[in-house]
Order: C-alpha cells, then sequence, then structure tokens
C-alpha cells in the first residue's frame, strides 16, 4: 500500500471548541486509527485549510466506543473523505500536550479502551480514603491560608475554634489580621452553599470553591453537639479539651478514615497522643526541617578538578578577571551565583563565582581577593575565605539582594557597614543606606521611649553604633579634627528606619540593611523586600542561632525563607559565615555555651 502524500499547506487553527473533545483510541492500533466522518468524538468537525489524501482505512483499525456491526461496515466499505492518521494532526491540535505512545499489554491488545481518565484520578481511585484533620485554632492564627495546604485531605472546624477565632479579630496587630483574613476566607466558602440548611452543610464545602486548585477536599464545620466524657482530670470547660473531644468522638463515628489533631501547641499535641489521639504539628510554614540543610551559598570543588575539567575547559581573560567555561558532572550540582573554591597544598587556590549556566556548560568568573590590604574597603579586609566571598557580593553592582548568616562575631555588619558606606561616599552609587530591624527584646521590655523615630530606634542600633566606632577609629592620619568631621559625614548617609513604617514606601537607589532579620516572619521579609525600587540593593544579616521572635523557629524564619527561595537566581547571592572573627573569647563561648 503506498504512503499517503504528506501535506503541501499548514492546517489552520482549530476552533477554541475543538479542544474540549477528546478521542480515545485503542493502544493496539493508535498510530493507525482513521477520524472518522460524523463521530461527535471524531477530529473532523474542525476545518483545515489543506486535507492530504490518505488511503483507505485498513479492515483491523478500530475506534473505540464503536460497535462490533460498525467496525464491520468501515471494513468493508473505504472512507468517503480524505482522513489523516491520529499521530499526524497531533503535533498540530495539541503541540504541548501529545501523549507518549505506549506499548500495549498482552492483555488488551485485543481491546477497545472507553473515556481515558487521568493517571491522579486512577491512582486517588486505588488509594486509602482522604484523612480528616482537625484544626486547632492557633494553626489559623499563625497561617490565614492554612485551609488549603492540606491537598486532598478534609478539614474540620470545631465549632469552640470559631469562638476563639471571634474573640482576636480585633486589633491591629498580624495575629489579629490573620483572624479577619481566616474569616473572609470561610466566608467565601460559605458563599457557594445553595441553600443554608444543616444538611448541605454536612456534606462538606469544596476547598478549591474560590479558585485554590491545589486544595481537593471538603471543609467540614461541627454542626451538632458532641458529649464524649473524657477523663475526670481534664475541665470540661475549657477550649483546648473541647477540641480533644471533638477529635475522640470523630475517631469513633468515622473508624474506617484516619483522624488528626492538627496544631502548634506542644502541649495539646502531649494531651492528644496521652489519650490515644493522633496529633502533628503543623509543618508547611517551615522551610526546611533541618536548618543543617540550608543553601549555604558556598561550594568546594573535588580535588581532581582540573583534572576531569581540564580538556574541554575554555578560559579567556576579561577587566583583570578570569572566566572558566566548564562541562562535565559538576554543572548540575552549581546555581547561579553560588561561590565555589579549591584550595590544594602546593597549588595556587581557585575562588571563583558561578556567572551562569546554560544548558551542561557553566562559566565560573575569578573573585576579587579583598584579603589584600591594598582592596581594602573602608579600612576593612577580609580575615577568611568567607569574608571574601561576603565582600564580593556586596560590592557587585548586579547583586541586588545579598543574605549573609553566620554565629556572633563573623562580621557581617561590619563588612556590610563598610561596603555601603564605600558605594555610597567614594563611588557614588547610591544616595544613602537605611538601616532597620526588629524591635524584639532579648529579655524583659522597657516601655516606650521618648523622642522621634530615630530617637526610638537608636537604642535599638547599638551594633551600628560599635561598628561606625570601629569604622572610624581605623583613620588614624586624620586627627581628632578630621575623624569627627568623617563621623558627622557618615552618620548625615545613615537613616534609622522602623520596620512599623515601612507600609507603601518605595526606596530609590538606596543601600537597605536589614540586621537580625533571623526574627523576621517570612510575610514581613516580603513586605520589607517588595519595597525596593530601581537601584537598589538590599542586604539581609542574620544569626539563626538567635531568634528571639515568639513562635518563630530556625526552620520557619523569615530569613530562612528568602534564602531559599532567591537561591540561583541571577541578581542575588548568599554566604553563611563559619569561623568567628570578634575575639578568642566570643568564639570560644559560642561553641560551648
Amino acid at each position: 500500500m503506498p504512503l499517503p502524500k504528506p501535506p503541501t499547506k499548514r492546517a489552520a487553527r482549530l476552533e477554541p471548541t475543538a479542544f474540549a473533545n477528546t478521542l480515545a483510541v485503542s493502544p493496539s492500533t493508535k498510530a493507525e486509527t482513521p477520524i472518522a466522518k460524523t463521530s461527535s468524538r471524531s477530529l473532523a468537525a474542525p476545518k483545515l485549510s489543506a486535507a492530504p489524501t490518505a488511503a483507505p482505512a485498513p479492515a483491523t483499525a478500530t475506534v473505540s466506543g464503536r460497535s462490533p456491526a460498525a467496525k464491520t461496515r468501515n471494513a468493508a466499505k473505504p472512507a468517503a473523505t480524505p482522513t489523516l492518521p491520529v499521530d499526524a494532526l497531533a503535533p498540530t491540535i495539541y503541540p504541548a500536550d501529545k501523549p507518549k505512545a505506549s506499548k500495549p499489554t498482552p492483555e488488551s491488545a485485543g481491546k477497545t479502551s472507553g473515556t481515558a481518565k487521568p493517571a491522579k484520578a486512577s491512582k486517588k481511585a486505588g488509594s486509602t480514603a482522604p484523612k480528616l484533620f482537625v484544626l486547632d485554632t492557633n494553626v489559623l492564627m499563625h497561617d490565614p491560608m492554612s485551609l488549603f495546604r492540606f491537598e486532598e485531605h478534609d478539614i474540620y472546624l470545631p465549632m469552640i475554634t470559631l469562638e476563639e477565632l471571634d474573640g482576636h479579630k480585633k486589633g491591629m496587630t498580624e495575629v489579629a489580621r490573620n483572624v479577619r483574613q481566616v474569616s473572609r476566607e470561610l466566608d467565601n466558602l460559605a458563599g457557594g452553599l445553595k441553600s443554608s440548611g444543616i444538611e448541605e452543610m454536612a456534606k462538606g464545602l469544596p476547598l478549591d470553591h474560590t479558585g485554590h486548585r491545589e486544595a481537593g477536599g471538603k471543609l467540614f464545620f461541627q454542626t451538632q453537639l458532641i458529649d464524649t466524657p473524657l477523663p475526670a482530670g481534664l475541665p470540661q470547660g475549657k477550649a483546648d479539651n473541647q477540641i480533644l473531644a471533638v477529635v475522640q468522638a470523630l475517631k469513633i463515628q468515622q473508624p474506617e478514615r484516619e483522624v488528626v489533631l492538627v496544631s502548634k501547641d506542644i502541649n495539646m499535641r502531649i494531651k492528644a497522643r496521652a489519650l490515644g489521639l493522633p496529633a502533628e504539628d503543623y509543618r508547611n510554614d517551615k522551610t526546611l526541617e533541618d536548618s543543617d540543610l540550608l543553601y549555604t551559598g558556598v561550594q568546594a570543588l573535588p580535588a581532581d578538578f582540573w583534572e576531569r575539567h581540564g580538556k574541554t575547559m575554555e578560559s579567556w581573560q576579561q577587566g583583570g578577571l578570569t572566566y572558566y567555561r566548564i562541562s562535565g558532572p559538576l554543572v548540575p550540582s552549581l546555581l547561579v551565583n553560588e561561590l565555589v573554591y579549591l584550595e590544594a597544598p602546593g597549588a595556587v587556590p581557585l575562588y571563583a563565582k558561578v556567572l551562569e549556566i546554560t544548558g551542561k556548560t557553566a562559566v565560573l568568573r575569578t573573585l576579587k581577593d579583598y584579603g589584600n590590604q591594598k582592596h581594602s574597603v573602608w579600612g576593612v579586609t577580609a580575615r577568611n575565605r568567607e569574608q571574601n566571598f561576603a565582600l564580593n557580593l556586596l560590592l557587585d553592582p548586579d547583586c541586588d539582594f545579598v543574605t549573609l548568616t553566620g554565629t556572633a562575631g563573623t562580621g557581617k555588619t561590619l563588612m556590610t557597614l563598610a561596603a555601603g558606606l564605600s558605594q555610597v561616599l567614594d563611588e557614588r552609587r547610591y544616595s544613602e543606606i537605611i538601616v532597620t530591624r526588629v524591635t524584639v527584646p532579648v529579655g524583659e521590655d522597657i516601655g516606650f521611649l521618648p523622642g522621634t523615630e530615630e530617637e526610638k530606634m537608636s537604642p535599638w542600633m547599638g551594633a551600628l553604633d560599635d561598628n561606625l566606632e570601629v569604622l572610624a577609629r581605623g583613620d588614624s592620619a586624620a586627627g581628632e579634627w578630621g575623624r569627627a568631621a568623617t563621623n558627622d559625614l557618615v552618620r548625615s548617609k545613615i537613616k534609622i528606619k522602623s520596620l512599623n513604617f515601612m507600609r507603601g514606601r518605595t526606596f530609590l537607589n538606596k543601600f537597605v540593611i536589614i540586621d537580625e532579620a533571623q526574627n523576621l516572619t517570612p510575610k514581613q521579609m516580603k513586605t520589607l523586600i517588595t519595597r525596593a525600587g530601581p537601584g537598589t540593593k538590599i542586604v539581609c544579616l542574620g544569626n539563626l542561632a538567635q531568634i528571639d521572635t515568639p513562635y518563630l523557629t530556625e526552620g520557619s524564619s523569615g530569613l530562612t525563607y528568602a534564602v531559599d527561595r532567591f537561591k540561583g537566581w541571577a541578581h542575588s547571592g548568599h554566604v553563611t559565615l563559619a569561623r568567628g572573627e570578634r575575639s578568642r573569647l566570643a568564639d570560644f563561648a559560642s561553641e560551648v555555651l
């Protein structure tokens, strides 16, 4: 049988209604199935600008959904209109969603398939029943979008949870704002009910009704009184104990599914486990389960780097720096703006930054040595490898966002302030430095502070004053009057701002330093970073081991969130400083205390 001639013109675009039609094809004859003339499931309805002639359909070709009699008639009578194989039309009709052809199994070789179901639906049908998560009030207060974070599982809200939400909705705190947002989400979900009857409410509210397609479960409210006796030692009127009673009753009423209590309260989870009830922490807010898995921004090259990559390596020099284009097994493990190093005894060390990654090749660029006194930044030189990496990122005009983490005494604030003053006063790259931080005390709060915004913030900026004193003392040749004038000039270029008044601001051509960023929540971190306007650089400093904000951990801190989300972006960089340079006393204390 001769092959059909190829089409001479491209097919026209299909109508939008044609995409809703699907054609289920038997796997045994998928490549030979012709398109039927008048079938409602066929693709012959859309008009094509040019239809090539095709050979008559073979007798063995079958279309799913046809009866045996129809197959016999089609085998005896050739097709009256020119037809195309399904695979010939697939690239034109479905350029992005063309399914891959699979080999038919022996069991299904002679069968015709019905309507094809998605893989997820069949997988879900064969899996166990979805879990029922009972949410504690503190989960909704912590994350107002937690209702939509449980995928295909169902959510149950006891009535006492709604009562507690109603008691915390007033005020301007972050908890009050989260409670009001939860109330709006619940109201939108309840707006999808056709009636206000308890019967419809008992069936559950689809969580994807408001557009959150990642939530495939339902929301259930407590619509009747649950009287389940608890141990005599637990007061019945306490809200936590009422929620535990609801969980115990649901476990008895629905033994076929798993009922789990989700709470941020550790004591609540302990009491639930003491009663034999499953309880879990809300972990969706945690960027990382273990802080040791946090991206460090630095990677050591293997000892055989030159031997394995030297044959295919290209190198050139530009602007006093050396560039290397490498290809090999190391490239998939690299990220853009990641800092790499190779230190071997008896050889010149290599310190470079990943400039770009294209396919299976990566370009490395050597770094400037700020450990040399000739390249000092405002009198500050790098004392170790990580400090040199940090100064390269702080002085790189292409890096708009830099994060520095490390223990106490690693030089985060001093290097950042020196880099900022150098680019503000010497290079005139930025107009001024803006410093802010979270006002979370270590111990008891001393109360209200007098004065203006900067005067109120000055007690919180002791670290800034200490580092400015170090930078001003480095210029010994200027004399007492010269140092005083320099100090006044430096302080005129530094503005101290409070975090509470950042909403709605836009920083243009500023060098923004966010100190103690480990005490920020992810939402506060987003609020600060989105203040950046054209020509602004933001530097976040913090020590994840010194979190003072209640309910924040190393995994849920806003600094961890920013480091994890910005890794690999071409205009951001991160360095974890490991070695302290403050004093031998501070280094020993950070290790043993």
